[in-house]
């Protein structure tokens, strides 16, 4: 648990208020699915022996909406002509206030909790006999587990300018987020949570993409620098509300957190004391121990720690890794443990199935990721091989020599066990390392990231890979240009696209996997189904999987295209057909040749002959993975010139030991990028007090020397 939430473990009454933007919807209209959620969590709490309190908005904007329609179901045709006049705010109050407690009683109702309404305006609060009667009555109802739901009764108040402050001397508030902070200290209250519609408070506009989330709001920093956005587009209040309403309650000795209303379980992840949302607090001046760690920062002990690594000999730098393999088998069971909480979460959630198989770390694959890891330990060292040496002149000796690019940033999506390869080749490259995760391995990528940076030795540092877990650090990531030296993404054509876009940094990879098989009229067709089937079924989730499947014409009548379409539907793939295919094969027409079917379905198609797939390659494919079936060398020769590999295209099939990602780019690193597509080569020069002086005393050689001597 992070340090700024331990305080959550003695949370025995919680006070969560609910604003107006969470409760409705854009167009004014309750938001059920919130509602529900925010009322089942409630109902855990309740159930797990918290007092609950709840303070809500939304009266005025659900009268207002029934009082709109019941308006204009009684309008005249005339009437519709006239400009509408403003409803009356107390008015909509009034008539909203009954339907949202109506919709409550209903919701908790159906979850056998019990829930009351308490009304009450600023005014009441100047009486010391209702503040006791208030507190009272509460505590009567909490006892006896019931819910309490306050809201300000805004169809009488007399209220006719908002207060500077959450209360003045007398106790007075303005809204319902300075109400909630003014409950929670009256009745005291652990816990307030104030629900919003974004993630927490910004040191900017949410819509920024130069704000930041700030975790920990510390007063003596951040009042001064926070510009806050726009009001709430339907409340009175917004996040200048919410964080008047938080100083003051937390300063006065009840914690708060800032958090979104648009998540169903972040009440229940506030109280598991997960860092989420802003957190409030009086002694947060004295939490220095934990320090957020910026973008910048955690770039910079990359590339420092990256530096240690390289000045360490190649016995060291092997034994790193081969203590991170040995760290993996031990704690195996604790990885899959973590590794299932995200599986379980993913299949609740109703992720897709080549999603959920990316995610899962089967016993062979935590056992394949150990067996690379200690390939790539007994590699031969590549950082310091002397790739060319040159004689300029007399004693003058030029070496060109392999060295780490500097600090990498890898950002993939749903698959943990890329975490491991990553950083393993990271280590043997001597390169510092940023990583980001996706938010569906997030156990996973925590507990991989742990285990591997625990096997780090303190000479070199655990900083040496840093593990990014908010998605919000990654634009101030991809600004750090004179930090980070190469970026790897690892997901979808959008991810990458995205990547591309916003960064001067250089980005490898590729964005698609269109792969393609060709079976040509010269194909032994036994082979060819063969190969058909397993680049099609052997991992279909993989971005080197068949997605298209070319045909000779010549196969479409001599019985081996149905022989290649049955392999295919016994094992269950869902067949598209191009126009020609699918006229012929009675199937449904692709929408597109570009299609990255990531799951057991395809796209065939009948080409006319080895130019015709190349062409059609070339047309729709991603410069990935293609690959050809025929006993005709040359033929094959022809395809294998001007298309690229085959289904083997893997890190580790190819003797890398692993791969930090696939690159389609033409410049640097092409295909599987192992160790050697993670370094590059400097000059060092050696001579004997030589100057250039016009090149006047110096007479050029450049003869060639043997690089072992």
């Amino acid at each position: 648990m992070d340090p700024t939430r331990a305080f959550v473990k003695s949370v025995k009454r919680v006070v969560v208020k609910v604003g107006t933007a969470v409760v409705t919807r854009s167009d004014g209209r309750l938001a059920l699915g919130r509602l529900g959620a925010l009322c089942e969590q409630l109902k855990e709490l309740n159930t797990r022996g918290y007092e609950v309190i709840l303070v809500t908005s939304g009266a005025v904007g659900l009268g207002r909406q029934r009082l709109r329609y019941r308006r204009l179901a009684n309008s005249s045709f005339s009437d519709l002509q006239n400009p509408q006049y403003e409803l009356d705010g107390k008015a909509c109050a009034a008539v909203g206030q009954s339907s949202l407690m109506a919709l409550y009683d209903i919701m908790f109702s159906q979850l056998d909790v019990t829930s009351s309404q308490l009304l009450v305006n600023d005014g009441f609060f100047r009486d010391t006999d209702f503040r006791k009667q208030l507190t009272d009555t509460v505590h009567s109802l909490l006892n006896l587990r019931v819910i309490p739901i306050f809201n300000e009764n805004d169809a009488v108040s007399t209220r006719k300018a908002p207060y500077e402050l959450l209360q003045d001397s007398s106790g007075i508030f303005w809204d319902n987020d300075s109400l909630a902070g003014l409950l929670a200290l009256e009745l005291k209250a652990d816990l307030l949570v104030l629900l919003s519609d974004v993630e927490g408070l910004y040191s900017g506009p949410p819509s920024d993409p130069k704000s930041k989330l700030i975790h920990t709001y510390v007063k003596e920093k951040h009042q001064t620098e926070i510009t806050f956005g726009d009001k709430s587009r339907l409340g009175r209040g917004g996040m200048t509300a919410k964080v008047n309403a938080a100083v003051c309650a937390a300063y006065s000795g009840t914690p708060v957190i800032i958090t979104s209303g648009y998540t169903n379980d972040n009440i229940m992840r506030v109280l598991q004391g997960e860092r989420i949302g802003t957190v409030f607090h009086k002694d947060a001046h004295l939490w220095t121990s934990i320090k957020e760690v910026t973008a910048h920062e955690m770039a910079v002990a990359a590339r420092d720690s990256s530096r240690k690594l390289q000045i360490l000999n190649s016995e060291e730098r092997r034994k790193i890794l081969l203590d991170v393999a040995d760290a993996l088998e031990e704690n195996e069971s604790m990885i899959r443990i973590e590794n299932g909480a995200d599986v379980a979460d993913a299949e609740e959630a109703g992720y897709e199935r080549s999603l959920i198989s990316r995610l899962t770390l089967r016993p062979e694959k935590i056992a394949s990721l150990v067996k690379s890891v200690r390939k790539l330990a007994d590699m031969e060292e590549p950082i310091g091989q002397i790739l060319k040496r040159t004689e300029l002149a007399d004693k003058l000796i030029l070496e060109k020599i392999s060295c780490p690019l500097g600090v990498l940033l890898v950002i993939f999506e749903s698959r943990p066990d890329a975490l491991v390869q990553i950083a393993a080749l990271a280590i043997r490259s001597g390169n510092g390392l940023v990583l980001k995760g996706g938010k569906e391995a997030k156990r996973s990528n925590a507990a991989l990231h742990k285990v591997i940076t625990s096997a780090i030795p303190d000479k070199v540092g655990e900083t040496l890979i840093g593990l990014v877990t908010s998605r919000e650090a990654i634009p101030d990531l991809l600004k750090l240009d004179d930090v980070i030296d190469l970026v790897v993404p690892r997901g979808s054509n959008k991810l990458v696209s995205q990547i591309k876009d916003t960064t001067k940094i250089p980005v490898l990879g590729h964005a698609d996997g269109i792969c393609h098989v060709y079976v040509d009229k010269a194909a032994n067709m036994d082979v060819a189904k063969q190969i058909v089937r397993d680049a099609k079924t052997d991992y279909p989730a993989a971005c080197n999987a068949m997605e298209t499947l070319l045909v000779h014409k010549d196969l479409s009548g001599n019985n081996g295209l149905d022989e290649l379409v049955a392999e295919l539907q016994r094992e269950g793939v869902q067949l598209y057909g191009g126009p020609k295919a699918s006229a012929l094969l009675k199937i449904a027409e692709t929408k597109s040749f570009h299609m990255e079917y990531s799951s057991l379905a395809c796209t065939i198609e009948i080409v006319d002959d080895v130019f015709a797939a190349i062409d059609h390659i070339h047309e729709n494919g991603s410069s990935h993975t293609d690959c050809i079936v025929t006993e005709d060398r040359e033929v094959a020769e022809t395809f294998l010139h001007q298309v690229d590999s085959t289904r083997f295209c893997d890190g580790a099939r190819f003797g890398l030991g692993a791969e930090v990602g696939i690159s389609t780019s033409r410049i640097h690193a092409r295909g599987p990028v192992g160790v050697e597509g993670l370094l590059t080569n400097r000059w060092l020069l050696r001579g004997n007090g030589q100057v250039v002086d016009g090149d006047r005393n110096v007479t050029y050689t450049h003869k060639e020397l043997p690089v072992q001597a």
